[in-house]
């Protein structure tokens, strides 16, 4: 417990402290661009909260800028076309009528996601790790077998993260099945050197854009 303890838990968690504080203080143009032009669309909240599942199937608070109109996930659970339609896939939707025009940009350069920085520095996520599963996407996974719930299980042994394993390797592209088995894979690692691999393919990805919707 000790060796895993300073060859990966404590590393990890100095990293992700320096970079998210770097990260905002470098970004924070962005930031106050984003939100601007967030609230001048509706004049609404610019940031999303969505309640997440995350290391040990604790729920946590996930930040985001707000990509959708302010009343996207009432549309979703009352269409039950549009929700079939995520749910068949990798979970989300292309050409989604809910999304803004800005909102399909920030999405598709990774932008809605920088408030998650804030969950990094609160420990909630790692900047690296397993995508953070709603609580809908969890339970629904985990009741179609055994084996799916050993595969959560082992996820939630790691902070969820804002980049991962999947994420550099085509985003929304991969089935969510798959996308579980990746994380699942990365989960097991717990690789400190897998970490920054991730992280040095991240803003290629990020630039690309590629499976980003």
């Amino acid at each position: 417990m000790k060796d895993n303890f300073f060859l990966y838990t404590f590393p990890k968690r100095l990293i992700d402290i320096v970079f998210a504080t770097m990260f905002i203080f470098i970004f924070s143009p962005i930031y106050l661009v984003s939100m601007i032009i967030i609230f001048m669309q509706d004049f609404h909240n610019p940031f999303y909260t969505q309640v997440r599942i995350g290391k040990n199937k604790t729920p946590f608070n996930f930040y985001k800028f707000r990509s959708m109109i302010v009343n996207a996930d009432d549309i979703l659970f009352k269409d039950k076309k549009l929700y079939n339609e995520m749910r068949s896939g990798s979970n989300k939707v292309k050409n989604d009528p809910r999304v803004t025009k800005f909102g399909r940009f920030i999405r598709k350069y990774s932008i809605d996601e920088f408030p998650q920085m804030l969950n990094v520095l609160k420990g909630d996520m790692s900047v690296v790790g397993p995508r953070a599963l709603r609580v809908d996407e969890y339970e629904l996974y985990a009741s179609k077998s055994p084996i799916n719930k050993e595969k959560l299980i082992e996820i939630g042994t790691v902070n969820p993260g804002i980049t991962g394993y999947w994420q550099v390797s085509g985003r929304s592209s991969i089935d969510f099945d798959s996308r579980i088995n990746m994380d699942c894979l990365y989960a097991k690692k717990k690789s400190i050197v897998f970490d920054i691999e991730i992280l040095i393919k991240t803003p290629y990805a990020v630039i690309k854009g590629e499976g980003a919707f």
